[in-house]
């Protein structure tokens, strides 16, 4: 029987859980075969798809959500269904998922941060920078967050891209972040902040930042803020000298922006330091439990396993008043039930994207992965593009060698019914673009890129107003 599936008589039948890049990559790679038919159902638990591009790019990187463009591509084509506001290990199970599927692929992303284990880092006012930059672009999940922005001084520890997207929205203008699509409550609240100085804290030294070229040189761009390196800390000690001599063009460019910021003369009323070779070791609060100041050691590279230059602390230390602090140290993955999990790597289980058992390491049939949940949160949104082909072709050797499930019932309208049954308020694609509508018309009356809906209710409510006013609907 296997050997017939990928026909038209018989599509080979994919379950994609997750819609961010990673997930809309495969389903790309998946649907271009032209020797295999595929029908792929994607699944989010959010009614609104494109995962971190919508909930994790910065909300003024409007060129870098242009990605979607790509992404409505794929859902355009005949074989693709979208499922969103289902989810999976919640509404449905992943046993469950197998009597509809040959395949399923994990593309859930990293959705947590790592953790920072220091004393103190649970005190009011200390944050993960996910849940930040998740609640100025108006996740769902993030909507009722409360950062206190009438502090003057917030530290931001680690130096990579999301530490510098953080860095970047405490010190925009009201007008600069008006013309994005920031959340509105974000904005409103951000209008408010008092914020007026912005520390970012790096462990290792500047030829190690992990931010890029072009997010550093838009720092220095800022209408108000003025951006800051100490010159002995962006110094090349000999061993990052060295590193430099191999490294590729972007990262000597990242390292010749930084040190440009040395001795900095310009004179704006918001300042913007970044700091290398320090790691906070302990954060203290007041009798009410709010932080008021971190400690942090100095640090010294030194030469570590692979080539790769590691941090030693030193007896040094300094301290530095704070009242609020955002985290920004990595992103972890989530385990989802049913599904073997790598807890000190923070992935699912597998090799090169097959899911395999936690004790015996042998692939579970039918069942992979890509994506940050496959091989951890590394690279930009075009890395998840080989990664995902990666994945696919594994999973075309395997339909070949009839190594999938075999579902009970592999029909389209099975699937749709049963969804239909647990979760009636389930969003297609097309309750996806009317929302996307809305919100890009909302947006152009205020002339911004769009104005998001940011609950649940006001989705569903949209969508059933839009509905009621369509000329199609039946009396």
């Amino acid at each position: 029987m296997s050997s017939q599936i990928g026909t038209v008589a018989q599509p080979l039948r994919v379950a994609i859980i997750g819609s961010g890049p990673a997930g809309f990559y495969a389903a790309e790679h998946l649907l271009k075969q032209h020797d295999v038919v595929v029908q792929v159902d994607m699944f989010d638990r959010l009614p609104t798809p494109f995962g971190l591009v919508r909930a994790g790019v910065a909300p003024d990187h409007q060129k870098i959500k242009s990605v979607t463009r790509a992404f409505e591509r794929v859902a355009e084509q005949p074989g693709f269904r979208f499922f969103g506001y289902v989810e999976i290990g919640k509404d449905i199970s992943v046993a469950e998922l197998r009597q509809f599927y040959h395949q399923i692929v994990y593309a859930t992303g990293a959705q947590t941060d790592r953790a920072l284990d220091i004393p103190g880092i649970d005190l009011a006012g200390s944050h993960a920078a996910t849940e930040f930059v998740a609640w100025y672009n108006g996740h769902p999940d993030y909507r009722d967050c409360e950062f206190d922005l009438s502090q003057e001084r917030a530290v931001v520890i680690g130096i990579g891209n999301v530490a510098v997207d953080v860095a970047r929205i405490l010190c925009s203008t009201p007008e600069e972040l008006a013309k994005t699509d920031i959340a509105t409550y974000a904005l409103e609240a951000l209008q408010q902040s008092k914020v007026r100085e912005v520390v970012m804290v790096g462990r290792r030294g500047v030829a190690q930042a992990a931010y890029s070229a072009p997010e550093i040189k838009e720092l220095g761009e800022l209408a108000e803020t003025a951006v800051y390196v100490h010159p002995d800390e962006v110094t090349l000690d000999p061993l990052s000298a060295a590193a430099l001599e191999e490294a590729d063009r972007s990262t000597k460019r990242m390292v010749e922006i930084t040190q440009g910021y040395a001795g900095n003369t310009t004179d704006k009323p918001r300042k913007l330091t970044i700091r290398f070779l320090l790691s906070p070791t302990e954060l203290w609060g007041d009798e009410s439990g709010q932080v008021t100041g971190m400690r942090l050691v100095r640090n010294e590279l030194v030469a570590g396993r692979n080539g790769r230059l590691g941090a030693n602390p030193t007896d040094q230390f300094e301290e530095i008043e704070t009242g609020l602090v955002f985290r920004s140290i990595g992103y972890r993955g989530v385990p989802m039930p049913g599904v073997p999990f790598r807890e000190d790597w923070g992935v699912i289980w597998n090799e090169h994207g097959r899911v395999v058992d936690a004790e015996t390491h042998q692939p579970v049939i039918g069942e992979y992965t890509t994506g940050w949940i496959k091989r951890g949160p590394s690279g930009i949104i075009g890395t998840n593009k080989p990664d995902a082909v990666e994945t696919v072709s594994l999973m075309l050797e395997d339909m070949q060698a009839g190594q999938i499930q075999q579902p009970d019932c592999p029909e389209p309208a099975d699937a749709e019914a049963f969804i239909r049954q647990r979760q009636p308020n389930y969003f297609s694609y097309q309750d996806w673009q009317t929302l996307d509508r809305l919100e890009q018309e909302a947006g152009a009356a205020l002339g911004r890129p769009r104005v998001k809906f940011t609950t649940i209710e006001e989705m569903l409510a949209a969508r059933e107003e839009a509905a009621a006013q369509s000329p199609l609907t039946p009396a």
